[in-house]
């Protein structure tokens, strides 16, 4: 065996073992999830757990409430995140010239490493007060703020992943929808982002998953009232997330206790929404791919 062969194999070898590795990590995570999780299913009876009242201190273990904030503060950034994000990107791929693209994309990766508890911070003493005084609110912590502070928290994930996807697509195409006498606002909306669009989905959930995930911000803007959201009015009232309670509460709960396990159980169910975006996600890039293979052959 030479010695380029060599060193092909052993790449391939820590390339394969890198991502089983990956798999590995995942599933023994789950396993510790599931293993702290588990026992709260045995000792909360099915009706408590979808009660509409969180305190532990009770007995009260409804997750309604904690479930229906997350899914508020999640859509409402959504709403936030995309639109901006993709505008954004779209600026910076295909109309900013190239001395200001040189200058927004690596002050948009700088935008998203600042950490969330800076963030919080300045959604706490500067978003929140302006927020009760323009809308009249008995307090500014409340989910429509926590909705916008984490819209742009995720604004940079998807400028950054979206803005890499438009501009990996050929310039080819660009050339010929040009010369077959498109404008420039039609190459990219009939053109370019249909080119991209496996890679502006990837953006749009990797930004989802981001809010998902966010804690420490969501914990300080959003008042941290487990109480189930109903109609529009929930926006501007206090909530709490899933990943909030987990951050507030598990640190002081006893190890092994019946809300120990309640609040491992929060961490599955978490788990199990991340996983199903992302498998949505892989599922239709994957259709995409095939569809496309499929004009191209």
């Amino acid at each position: 065996m030479s010695e380029t062969t060599r060193s092909e194999f052993v790449l391939t070898r820590l390339i394969k073992a890198a991502g089983y590795s990956s798999i590995l990590f995942i599933g023994l995570i789950f396993f510790f999830l599931l293993r702290e999780g588990a026992p709260a299913l045995v000792e909360i009876p099915l009706g408590s757990l979808v009660a509409a009242r969180w305190y532990p201190i009770e007995g009260f273990f409804g997750l309604l409430p904690l479930i229906g904030g997350s899914i508020v503060v999640t859509i409402g950034a959504t709403f936030v995140a995309v639109p901006l994000g993709l505008l954004t990107a779209i600026y910076i791929a295909e109309v900013a010239p190239r001395p200001a693209r040189e200058l927004l994309k690596p002050l948009v990766e700088l935008l998203a490493g600042l950490p969330s508890v800076m963030l919080g911070f300045l959604g706490v003493v500067a978003l929140a007060p302006y927020l009760r005084k323009l809308l009249d609110l008995p307090t500014g912590l409340a989910a429509f703020t926590g909705s916008l502070l984490l819209g742009g928290i995720a604004i940079p994930t998807v400028v950054s992943v979206a803005e890499d996807a438009l501009d990996a697509v050929p310039r080819t195409y660009r050339e010929a929808a040009k010369a077959l006498g498109a404008t420039k606002w039609q190459i990219i909306w009939r053109v370019t982002l249909p080119a991209a669009r496996s890679g502006v989905l990837t953006a749009v959930m990797l930004g989802i998953g981001r809010v998902i995930g966010e804690t420490m911000a969501v914990m300080m803007v959003t008042g941290n009232a487990p109480v189930v959201p109903t109609g529009l009015a929930a926006l501007f009232r206090p909530i709490r997330t899933m990943t909030a309670t987990i951050a507030a509460e598990m640190g002081e709960v006893a190890e092994g206790s019946v809300h120990y396990h309640a609040l491992f159980l929060i961490g599955i169910l978490l788990f199990l929404i991340s996983l199903g975006i992302n498998l949505l996600a892989a599922s239709v890039v994957f259709r995409q791919r095939t569809r496309a293979e499929r004009v191209l052959s």
